[in-house]
């Protein structure tokens, strides 16, 4: 096995004009096209810096292998991808052994026979899943034959004594690897490590996503937001425009209207937009190269901004940007939570999901989430490279309606690059 050496920040281009790496500018944003005229997104690098970070996160936890049914992990390391539908129902799996190659799992017929026509970088290492879930009275025996095929792999990479990362597992799959005598640990240390590091072609598919849903919210906002049309238009508009861009999946398109964003309703209904709603919609989308794009915007239809609704804008837009700026390389976690309101991460001891951070990638929760509810005392460090989402919300009760808002950004030793560009309305500040 040869080892690949990650791809440098800058990708060896020459900076000299630009002044600073290529994937760190969002306004540099490559086409989704190959040509021969420019190093646009290199896939096989891509490829390649992904499993040489997961080899080196399992080094660095002293695994012999990690064995992942997680379908972004399997697309991490094997870079094999099938339709988000199979992600994470226990049809397929990868093993990546200590010193040797990944070995695919794919669900056998026509799935199996797309992977060896689509992944020739695995040089054939690809080999029938075995399916245990909902096979009712067979179950011990098909989740056996499971495990079976994992520990010839381990065998035949004599790592088969040593200790085996796995990502998810339920009570058969733990059952039949104990059976087997393979000592199973948590492969989340080393398949969050890895991930939450973007490489450089990492980041250059997340500036494409970011830039497809900064037009999608124009269209949005000066196409199909209008008095009489419903949320549920607005969520199929979306869907479309997306996938005619070539988004892998369109993860939920959240759109709620007057009251319904107080509280905030993180689904859509078909209820009539009318003027003077405040409208929130929430993007979660893979784009074309596999990343997510996930930032919320709020627009006012029709009627001029109340005074009230401008304070309840700027408190979440500063208190968002307050956070964002602690997203610094050497800065950490407790850094930016202390500048995230005060919710019910503070009063119950918990994550809402809506004053806080994620790491976003292949997924729409990457590894790392920052909150008030245990980051001001268990903090992270930040590292360059890392990709966040960050959102507040203006969530106090008694609201006829209220404002929520989310970015996403690279995390540089200089400070952090917003990647989302969709401009906030003037008319809230003014």
């Amino acid at each position: 096995m040869t080892r690949h050496e990650l791809t440098p920040t800058g990708k060896n281009l020459d900076l000299s004009f630009l002044q600073k790496p290529h994937e760190h500018d969002p306004r540099r944003v490559y086409s989704t096209s190959s040509t021969d005229w420019q190093a646009r997104v290199d896939f096989d690098r891509l490829r390649k810096d992904r499993l040489e970070r997961a080899r080196q996160m399992m080094e660095k936890h002293d695994l012999g292998a990690v064995v992942c049914f997680v379908g972004e992990n399997v697309r991490y390391i094997t870079s094999v991808f099938q339709g988000n539908w199979k992600n994470n129902i226990f049809i397929r799996y990868c093993v990546l052994p200590r010193g040797g190659e990944p070995v695919l799992f794919e669900t056998a017929g026509s799935d199996l026979e797309c992977a060896k026509i689509d992944a020739p970088w695995l040089e054939g290492r690809i080999r029938p899943a075995i399916t245990w879930k909902w096979s009712e009275t067979a179950e011990v025996m098909m989740a056996d034959k499971m495990a079976q095929s994992i520990l010839q792999v381990l065998k035949e990479n004599g790592v088969e004594k040593e200790r085996i990362g796995i990502d998810m597992v339920d009570p058969s799959a733990a059952a039949a690897f104990e059976r087997a005598g393979m000592k199973m640990e948590s492969a989340w240390p080393v398949m969050s490590g890895a991930r939450v590091i973007k490489t450089p072609d990492e980041l250059e598919c997340l500036k494409i996503s970011s830039a497809i849903g900064d037009t999608s919210f124009w269209k949005i906002e000066h196409e199909w937001l209008k008095p009489g049309v419903k949320e549920s238009t607005i969520t199929a508009k979306v869907n479309e425009y997306l996938y005619e861009h070539g988004f892998d999946f369109v993860y939920d398109i959240i759109v709620a209207s007057g009251g319904n964003t107080s509280p905030y309703r993180r689904w859509h209904t078909d209820k009539v937009i009318r003027e003077g709603d405040l409208v929130i919609v929430d993007q979660n989308a893979v784009g074309p190269g596999g990343y997510f794009v996930d930032f919320v915007r709020c627009f006012k239809v029709g009627g001029r901004w109340t005074e009230k609704e401008k304070d309840l804008y700027k408190e979440c837009y500063e208190s968002m940007y307050a956070a964002i700026e602690q997203m610094k390389a050497g800065n950490t976690t407790a850094d930016v939570a202390a500048k995230l309101p005060k919710y019910a991460d503070d009063e119950f001891g918990t994550v809402t999901l809506q004053q806080f951070a994620h790491s976003i990638g292949l997924s729409l929760y990457e590894g790392m989430w920052i909150s008030r509810a245990y980051s001001l005392d268990y903090p992270v460090e930040l590292q360059e490279n890392m990709y966040f989402a960050t959102e507040t919300f203006a969530g106090h009760p008694g609201l006829e309606q209220t404002v929520r808002l989310e970015e996403n950004l690279l995390v540089t030793k200089d400070g952090p690059v917003i990647f989302t560009k969709h401009p906030h309305p003037d008319a809230a500040f003014t």
